[in-house]
């Protein structure tokens, strides 16, 4: 039986590293398996803030990619400044107090001249190419993922064109994701972004997001179909690791100004004061980009003697170390605009056995799914009382070689059963 032809369009595709590249690369390993072959277009010379080579080697040999060329501004912009260029197109903002003319500068022309972002000028010529191939290739089905959302504005124009099926894949929000408001947006720019939202969601055929609150936003927008299919895990090929000596706090992607957690560091201190072989057990372990205001927080608290900075590491390294570090810290900032919010990694997380403490605003849709599978702690910013507690009872697990997560009901999130659930949703 000939299998049914699906043209994704994502601007997040290996040698991209980071979290936005999962979602689609798994689901592209997955989807031959349940009878669709799946064709990824992706730029041909794209402004990655990070890169990681390893993940070429796990796409399926089974999927057609298509290369197209953009231009970016970004790529003009790193002449000025290519540090704040690679921060900024990676979602790292300056604090707002802390920004300078040019950080200032920067981020009005990212939010006021390139709606909804700076990958819209590949609008035009990814709709001139992908018309002739989805004609020549007899393509009735396409995917667009956002963030970038301009991608959505393909997916738009050549359902205009061709009444394609075309369903969008949100994996976070459009105008109400947590870096929207740093982007100094004029009352033009911000009634143009929620215009173009509100045309997307009601043009496509089926919406997907990855949250319940998610959901429910986009339900007072539109009356289209709209599916939640989270992030998950895949099975990695990771060698058994040796758990850390320290009693490391592992945080793993980045982690950005507002998600600061000021009462985890007085616990710390705290901790450190009460409890006199704390000092010589713990390890804060960050790994990826971190901002500069955490770090000064880490000093200002005078935990800089217990900070491991790796910085970037492949994805690969990254699963080696949630493997074997202690604890494992899932930070999102305090908004009732990042309630939606799941982060990527807490899947992976999931999986590898050790517990998770989670920091968010209070009723985040991550709340609900650790508590359910028994992966870890969750504590909104008002509970510095439980926090200290639960560290100290890790510790004391710890020191017991005793410390562990029991995870139940996990099945669920593989990345094998999410691609399952998406393959019926288009078939």
């Amino acid at each position: 039986m000939e299998q049914k032809k699906l043209l994704i369009i994502t601007y997040y595709f290996p040698p991209a590293g980071g979290p936005g590249v999962q979602r689609w690369l798994k689901f592209v390993k997955y989807l031959p398996e349940f009878g669709i072959k799946p064709i990824v277009y992706v730029p041909e010379n794209p402004t990655y803030p990070i890169v990681d080579e390893g993940l070429v080697n796990e796409i399926s040999d089974k999927v057609v990619i298509l290369k197209n060329r953009i231009w970016e501004p970004y790529q003009l912009a790193s002449v000025f400044s290519k540090n704040k260029t690679k921060k900024i197109s990676s979602g790292i903002f300056p604090h707002k107090k802390k920004q300078t003319f040019l950080d200032k500068t920067f981020l009005w022309v990212r939010g006021n001249l390139f709606i909804p972002d700076a990958r819209v000028f590949w609008v035009k010529p990814s709709v001139a190419y992908l018309e002739k191939y989805i004609k020549e290739n007899d393509i009735d089905t396409i995917v667009t993922s956002g963030p970038p959302h301009s991608l959505h504005l393909i997916g738009l124009e050549l359902k205009e064109k061709l009444n394609v099926k075309w369903f969008a894949d949100f994996r976070d929000p459009w105008t109400t994701i947590g870096y929207h408001k740093a982007l100094r947006l004029s009352g033009y720019a911000a009634k143009k972004h929620k215009n173009l939202e509100h045309k997307v969601l009601n043009s496509a055929d089926t919406i997907i997001v990855t949250s319940k609150t998610t959901k429910v936003e986009f339900e007072a927008i539109t009356n289209k179909r709209i599916s939640v299919i989270t992030n998950g895990y895949d099975i990695e090929n990771v060698e058994k690791q040796t758990l850390d000596t320290k009693f490391t706090l592992a945080h793993i992607g980045s982690f950005l100004s507002d998600r600061n957690p000021r009462f985890l560091w007085e616990c710390l201190v705290e901790l450190l004061q009460e409890v006199p072989e704390f000092k010589s057990h713990l390890e804060i372990k960050l790994i990826g980009a971190v901002s500069q205001e955490v770090l000064d927080a880490i000093t200002e608290f005078d935990l800089k003697n217990y900070l491991n900075l790796l910085g970037y590491v492949s994805h690969h390294e990254a699963i080696a170390h949630q493997k074997k570090s202690q604890v494992l810290l899932l930070i999102e900032i305090n908004s009732e605009d990042t309630k939606s919010i799941i982060p990527g990694k807490l899947f992976e997380y999931m999986v590898s056995n050790r517990p998770i403490i989670a920091i968010g605003p209070q009723g985040s849709d991550f709340a609900d799914i650790i508590k359910e599978t028994n992966t870890g702690v969750f504590f909104d910013y008002s509970e510095k009382a439980k926090l200290k507690s639960v560290i100290l009872d890790f510790y004391n697990q710890f020191l017991e070689g005793k410390l562990q997560a029991n995870g139940v009901g996990l099945q669920q999130y593989s990345r094998k059963n999410l691609t399952k659930q998406l393959a019926q949703l288009i078939n």
